[in-house]
């Protein structure tokens, strides 16, 4: 059996897009030449799409392969799956969409999981969902040691600054112990470990 199969290769193509387009306009791109009125001429934002997929794309790829090569790891079946694949995932995705077209600037969209099944131990259970926010918090911890030391190139410092912040929201974020988030897993878990 692959580590990834051609499915999860193209959902992962599928939603590094869908995440580039989503956040294209959202997290600004320095430009050499700046046009104020770029946005009246109604093109492709294909630079702006370039960025946002380097800024958030690894992030939640990353999050998401943690899952699954550790589920993997366990013994566990894990399938990577895009966001079109699950009737609330993909109702999240055309709100993000639709929040997109109309500017209004607010996005909450899961653009994949992994779905998980088999036989785990609850601590085991409980490693594959920090895997995710544990690569966040990796991530976060290194793009903010790279900006306080100043190992950078300085076309690089939005980047890296962007990479910080949104590794930083996800690690939190998916943290929070509220049902279906990851944070809610582990919390749950490591109370049926420790209670027996």
């Amino acid at each position: 059996m692959p580590i990834l199969t051609f499915g999860e290769i193209i959902d992962l193509i599928a939603m590094t897009f869908f995440v580039g387009y989503i956040f294209s306009g959202i997290i600004p791109v320095r430009r050499e030449n700046y046009d104020p009125l770029a946005h009246l001429k109604k093109r492709f934002d294909f630079e702006g799409m370039k960025f946002a997929v380097m800024a958030t794309a690894p992030a939640i790829i990353f999050h998401e392969l943690a899952h699954k090569f550790v589920a993997l790891g366990f013994g566990l079946d894990a399938v990577f799956m895009a966001f079109y694949r699950n009737s609330f995932t993909l109702m999240l995705g055309i709100f993000a969409v639709i929040s997109k077209l109309t500017g209004f600037g607010f996005v909450l969209v899961v653009p994949g999981f992994v779905s998980i099944s088999g036989p785990g131990t609850h601590l085991q259970l409980a490693l594959t969902a920090l895997a995710g926010p544990f690569v966040n918090l990796v991530l976060w911890i290194g793009a903010s040691y790279l900006l306080k030391t100043k190992h950078y190139k300085k076309k690089h410092f939005l980047l890296l600054s962007l990479t910080s912040r949104i590794n930083m929201f996800l690690f939190i974020f998916n943290m929070l112990p509220i049902p279906g988030f990851d944070g809610s897993k582990v919390f749950l878990e490591l109370i049926r470990v420790f209670s027996g």
